[in-house]
């Protein structure tokens, strides 16, 4: 594996398509990101298209993980919340290909993402992560703190319901 580079992702074909792919390889390996299996390219695209439309409008920061001119990881950075929250972020869509799992690939998003919501003077970041087979190691690891469990919250990409984790964290340098 050749080193891993963090960019904002903007909205040109070959991005949009290898979002695609990504999306479609998670929920087929059975990842709990709000879509469920078998996801075609078509719908994948739709839902890339919308989210790279609503982060050139500012709603929204989306990075890519890239190796070697390919994006193997994803997170999305929600900025467009109520008026009456606007000191807050949440993560949305972490997703890394299998391939380059346990890599520090996500670790890196997520860094990237805490470190733009700070630019951003967002002094609270929350996130939400199913309780089977989600990430809740890696955000506790990363200093989130778990504000309880929803049970039976979605659906499972390929059937039966999964509870949802909630988490909160105020990012470092905000405090």
């Amino acid at each position: 594996m050749s080193e891993i580079t963090i960019a904002p992702l903007s909205a040109v074909p070959e991005i949009c398509g290898m979002l695609s792919r990504l999306l479609v390889e998670v929920v087929a390996n059975g990842g709990s990101v709000g879509f469920m299996y078998p996801l075609s390219l078509e719908a994948a695209d739709a839902f890339w298209q919308g989210s790279l439309a609503a982060a050139a409008r500012g709603q929204r920061i989306m990075l890519g993980a890239f190796d070697d001119g390919q994006v193997v990881g994803t997170v999305t950075l929600l900025l467009d919340c109520p008026p009456n929250q606007p000191h807050r972020a949440e993560i949305a869509k972490m997703m890394t290909r299998v391939s380059h799992r346990g890599r520090g690939v996500a670790t890196a998003l997520m860094q990237e993402a805490e470190r733009l919501a700070v630019e951003r003077t967002r002094s609270l970041l929350v996130l939400d992560t199913a309780s089977e087979g989600g990430a809740s190691t890696l955000y506790e690891r990363l200093g989130f703190t778990l504000a309880g469990v929803i049970p039976d919250y979605a659906l499972k990409p390929h059937g039966g319901l999964t509870g949802t984790m909630v988490y909160w964290k105020r990012p470092a340098e905000a405090c």
